[in-house]
C-alpha cells in the first residue's frame, strides 16, 4: 500500500484550507501551491476533483479561490483520499478463487491490513492532522539571536 502523489498533494491542499477554515476567506491556488510545493496546474485539477467530491467549494472574483465545505473535524482522511482516488480505495484482487492455498492465505492478510489501513484512516480527521502540525511546531520552537 501507498500514498499516491496525487493522494499526498490532495491531503496537503486539504490541510492549507483547514489551516485557514477559521478565517472564512477562500485561498487562491497560487497560495495554496506556494505552501505546499505543489505545482499550480495539478493542483488545479485535484481542487475541481475535490469540488466535485463535495470536500471543497469554489468562489469566483477577484477574491475568489477554494475553502472547505465542511469543517476541519467533519472532513476524514480516508474520504479525502476516496475522493481523489475515485471510490473505494480498498479495492481487492479479483474476486476468482485463489489458486492454491498460499494465495488465499496471502489475499486474506491483505485484506486485513487494508480493513486495518481503512480503519485508522477513517479515525483521523483534517483537525487532526492539523492539531499534529500545531503540537510538533510547539516543540521545535525557533529563538532568534
Amino acid at each position: 500500500m501507498e500514498l499516491s502523489c496525487k493522494s499526498e498533494y490532495a491531503v496537503l491542499a486539504l490541510l492549507e484550507l483547514a489551516a485557514h477554515f477559521s478565517q472564512g476567506e477562500p485561498l487562491q491556488i497560487r497560495q495554496i501551491a506556494a505552501q505546499q510545493s505543489i505545482p499550480d496546474r495539478y493542483l488545479e485539477q485535484l481542487l475541481a476533483t475535490l469540488r466535485r467530491g463535495g470536500l471543497v467549494r469554489s468562489q469566483r472574483g477577484a477574491k475568489g479561490g477554494y475553502y472547505l465545505a465542511r469543517e476541519p473535524h467533519n472532513i476524514t482522511v480516508l474520504e479525502a483520499l476516496e475522493c481523489i482516488e475515485g471510490g473505494n480505495i480498498q479495492q481487492t484482487c479479483p474476486e476468482d478463487e485463489p489458486k492454491t492455498s498460499e494465495s488465499a492465505i496471502v489475499r486474506e492478510i491483505w485484506q486485513e491490513a487494508r480493513d486495518c489501513a481503512h480503519a485508522i484512516l477513517q479515525n483521523y480527521t483534517l483537525q487532526d492532522l492539523r492539531d499534529r502540525h500545531d503540537q510538533r511546531q510547539d516543540v521545535n520552537p525557533m529563538y532568534y539571536i
